[in-house]
């Protein structure tokens, strides 16, 4: 009896700390951004996932690390056979922004998480244009038996990677349609399976 006993209370043990780590799906992955202008319409475009894995445990994600390739970055919200759109994106690309010929990549580092009414609120590192940050945000997690998927909306303000282009708190000439905001949004949305 003693023996049952004991190796019912070690499966519960093994269980209540057992963790999972699951590999981010690029193609079923998504990371939108958007920036918005001082006055008058931004833009926005997406970025293609590389790779990435999300540890969870006891429904925490407690680790993980997520890639994209910068050379994908686009723009969505003007016409693709317009010059305007091939102009921006190499804008973008050029050292004004995310000078992707010298860092291609572009990730974010889960270090910890705790939950919260609405999901989790998860901490960690967030690295492009050559820098690194400490980010926090809220993230709506949902797990099954094979599949974890989270949805988050990051606003992130680009001067701390020093993404200065536009801002006013850097060229203070600029004024009305010329300024762009220091704080763009992320909306990200991973699809990961064991």
């Amino acid at each position: 009896m003693k023996l049952i006993m004991g190796l019912t209370m070690l499966a519960i043990t093994t269980v209540s700390f057992a963790q999972t780590t699951y590999k981010v799906d690029p193609k079923a992955s998504t990371v939108r951004w958007v920036a918005y202008k001082e006055i008058g319409a931004g833009h926005d475009g997406k970025v293609a996932v590389k790779n990435g894995s999300l540890t969870v445990k006891d429904g925490l994600i407690t680790s993980g690390e997520i890639i994209v390739d910068m050379n994908t970055i686009s723009v969505d919200d003007i016409p693709a056979d317009k010059d305007a759109n091939g102009k921006l994106v190499g804008h973008l690309k050029s050292p004004d922004f995310f000078n992707v010929a010298k860092n291609p990549e572009a990730k974010i580092v889960i270090k910890k998480a705790e939950k919260t009414a609405k999901g989790q609120k998860l901490t960690g590192d967030l690295t492009f244009n050559g820098k690194t940050n400490p980010v926090t945000f809220d993230a709506v997690v949902s797990e099954s038996k094979n599949d974890l998927t989270t949805k988050t909306d990051l606003l992130v303000d680009r001067t701390k990677w020093d993404l200065k282009y536009s801002s006013k708190n850097f060229f203070k000439d600029l004024a009305g349609d010329r300024i762009i905001k220091n704080d763009f949004k992320l909306e990200v949305n991973l699809k990961a399976t064991k």
